[in-house]
């Protein structure tokens, strides 16, 4: 799930790539292009364990790395075919803002931590009471920098983490959309899935394409993807596009 601290104008060209970690752990990085009038926090919920650790996740630098989408697109020689809120609770510490390239990112264990961010990170509280459903997740919140002078519009590079995951079967991908706080049965996709695994024979013979490792190693730069993308793995890209039912996606791995 994908929400907007302010207003956004436009946002469009949402790339995701999904890999499991160690430990337990998927490594997830996000990227869009996006037009917004001044500064814009973008909140990915995630289904961690429950009442995870503040070091439940790690951000990653990929400022070194903005093209990396385009890089992973190249793998693929064809193109891709498609397919009540929790009462407050007291004011703890300040949760930590890390420095992530363009952005400026914090996690946020459980909503109840919201009140102990940068106020500049914050949803209203009302958006939490429409969502009751994201009462047990927790946030990865990244500060897009821009004003009204210099104000954000276009791509951005890919944002990037990894988090302790609450079902190591899946792979998650935050993909529904959050429209002024409610959550729209129906919406309109513009994204592209990747993600890699060991076996993803069966993944080809469904609507997403599967490039051999042979040809990630080739396209993709895995010392500067710092970690994420392996090269010796295959990778997998579907095609999410048009008006689809507004849900988060998974998929299984072994």
């Amino acid at each position: 799930m994908c929400m907007f601290s302010q207003p956004v104008e436009r946002v469009a060209r949402t790339r995701i790539f999904a890999r499991a970690g160690e430990d337990d752990t998927q490594l997830l990085a996000y990227a869009m292009s996006v037009a917004a009038a001044g500064p814009v926090a973008m909140v990915l919920a995630l289904p961690t364990p429950p009442d995870p650790a503040e070091d439940a996740v790690r951000f990653i630098d990929l400022s070194g790395y903005a093209d990396l989408f385009d890089d992973l697109a190249a793998a693929f020689p064809r193109p891709q075919a498609s397919r009540g809120a929790p009462a407050p609770a007291a004011l703890g510490a300040a949760l930590a803002v890390h420095a992530v390239g363009d952005f400026e990112a914090s996690f946020v264990p459980t909503v109840r931590d919201f009140d102990r961010l940068d106020e500049r990170f914050r949803l209203p509280d009302n958006v939490w009471r429409k969502l009751p459903e994201l009462a047990d997740r927790s946030f990865a919140v990244s500060q897009l920098r821009g004003d009204a002078e210099a104000p954000v519009d276009g791509d951005v590079h890919p944002m990037a983490f990894a988090f302790e995951r609450h079902d190591p079967s899946t792979l998650f991908f935050p993909t529904v959309h959050v429209h002024d706080g409610s959550v729209p049965r129906r919406a309109r996709f513009d994204h592209t899935l990747y993600w890699q695994a060991a076996d993803l024979d069966d993944v080809s013979s469904g609507d997403a394409m599967v490039a051999p490792a042979a040809a990630v190693a080739a396209a993709v730069d895995a010392d500067r993807s710092a970690g994420l993308v392996d090269p010796t793995l295959p990778c997998a890209a579907l095609r999410l596009v048009g008006k689809r039912p507004n849900t988060d996606t998974t998929v299984p791995v072994g």
